[in-house]
């Protein structure tokens, strides 16, 4: 079969799809009777199925990824004629797209000096992992090896990186894991773990309190999402990263911040961090980096970290021995570079702020009206609305209907997204919502009316 998408009719590859095609995050057993959804092409905002159905997308391609919307020819033509010219050479070696990109990229971050290239935000994740514990063999005799992660927060897909997962759901079944990745509580508000005023400090206190039970020379790292993503769009409260900063610094733990979901515009800065005044060790990043026109990840670290691998060059293992085939690719930086470009020229990063607030005022808007939402929070256009039977107990709202409210809004033509095989406890109840960086008032409005009328329809 050849590919001919100008053809009306694209039922063979609707078979192809179904009879062959292993789709993410999917139960199968449906596709015996009912066809895959097919999506065919994208414009901006908007999607078109293989039936023809046009859908406003808020979700950035499902995962929270093409930031400057879909259709950019500027970014096709940059990646071809890259190809072209060089498609890719290993890591080993550098490439001009790498340069000038970790150049730009570097200039938006202060403190800031290095950035190693590989094509997943997993990776980008284990790479740190693998630093953290060469980092603690060769400069601390063995010691600070352990890592620690956040309740709820998500890291990556490899056996590793679910290691660090702080959502049970997605890391069951997976294991057993590799010792030394430590968790350490959420920070989460609305669902209280204590009863103090400020909450913030109270949930950072208590990550020093893992630290000092493990023995603060045995934890080398701490990695956390500055919003947390799929564990509910978590924001977080005054006061908890300078104390989480605070704390770092005073028992010497390296800070990972991943951005891999914030990174590149998505809380109306270059980097969620930098909403927030601290300054990481470790920022991983992916999916908005070059909006999902070519596969790239970023691990950068400051030159502190940088020159731990280079003190010794007459030691054959001192440096950091890892490759990543496709961080050789040149199609991810030279994309990356007019994503860039894109999101300056246009001011996204000013539109991301102003439609994120107006996206948070509709949401609260609907909270008067649903009593079904218990919670609305987000930082820019990243934006979760948790849904509830109860409000003043937060008995979280049954699954199958949140999941219905997301049908529900799919049949109106507007795709949004929920917590999804992520955690326990009946958990999997927030709305997730993360439109591209160019959405326009208009686009807000129908998103949040869509919401409206799927609430009224389904959980009353």
């Amino acid at each position: 079969m050849t590919l001919d998408l100008t053809q009306n009719d694209i039922s063979e590859v609707v078979a192809a799809d179904r009879q062959h095609v292993w789709h993410h995050l999917s139960q199968h057993k449906q596709y015996e009777t009912n066809d895959p959804r097919v999506f065919v092409e994208g414009k901006g905002m908007r999607l078109w199925d293989a039936t023809g159905r046009e859908y406003l997308d808020a979700v950035s391609g499902g995962v929270w990824t093409v930031n400057v919307g879909y259709g950019r020819e500027s970014i096709a033509n940059a990646v071809r004629d890259q190809l072209v010219r060089l498609n890719y050479y290993a890591g080993a070696a550098g490439n001009v797209p790498a340069a000038v990109f970790a150049e730009k990229l570097i200039a938006k971050m202060p403190g800031m000096s290095r950035v190693y290239y590989s094509n997943s935000g997993s990776e980008a994740n284990e790479k740190v992992y693998k630093m953290v514990r060469q980092i603690a063999a060769r400069h601390h005799g063995g010691r600070k090896w352990k890592i620690l992660y956040r309740d709820r927060d998500y890291h990556g897909t490899t056996i590793a990186t679910l290691a660090t997962s702080g959502q049970d759901q997605r890391a069951e079944q997976y294991g057993p894991y590799p010792d030394g990745f430590v968790r350490v509580p959420h920070c989460l508000e609305y669902r209280k773990q204590w009863d103090v005023e400020n909450y913030g400090q109270r949930a950072a206190d208590a990550i020093e309190e893992v630290i000092l039970r493990e023995g603060p020379d045995s934890v080398g790292a701490i990695v956390l999402e500055p919003v947390t993503a799929g564990g509910g769009v978590i924001t977080p409260p005054e006061g908890y990263w300078p104390r989480v900063q605070e704390i770092c610094r005073k028992y010497d733990i390296l800070l990972h911040i991943d951005e891999v979901v914030c990174g590149l515009g998505r809380t109306g800065a270059w980097f969620g961090y930098q909403q927030y005044g601290i300054q990481p060790d470790f920022v991983t990043m992916a999916k908005g980096v070059a909006s999902g026109y070519a596969a790239i990840s970023c691990t950068v670290t400051t030159e502190r970290v940088f020159e731990m691998f280079k003190d010794a060059p007459a030691d054959s293992m001192s440096y950091f021995r890892d490759i990543s085939t496709f961080g050789g690719c040149t199609a991810g930086p030279v994309a990356a570079l007019e994503n860039m470009r894109i999101i300056e020229d246009e001011g996204l990063l000013e539109n991301c702020t102003r439609m994120g607030e107006r996206l948070l005022a509709n949401l609260r808007t609907l909270m008067d009206r649903h009593q079904v939402i218990g919670d609305v929070r987000g930082k820019g256009l990243f934006c979760g609305a948790e849904l509830v039977a109860d409000r003043q107990t937060k008995e979280p709202l049954d699954e199958k209907k949140v999941q219905a409210v997301v049908a529900d809004c799919m049949a109106q033509g507007v795709i949004i997204g929920a917590t999804n095989r992520s955690l326990n406890g009946g958990l999997n109840n927030t709305l997730c919502l993360s439109p591209a960086l160019i959405v326009t008032e208009t686009d807000i409005d129908r998103i949040t009316d869509a919401i409206d009328r799927a609430l009224s329809s389904v959980a009353g």
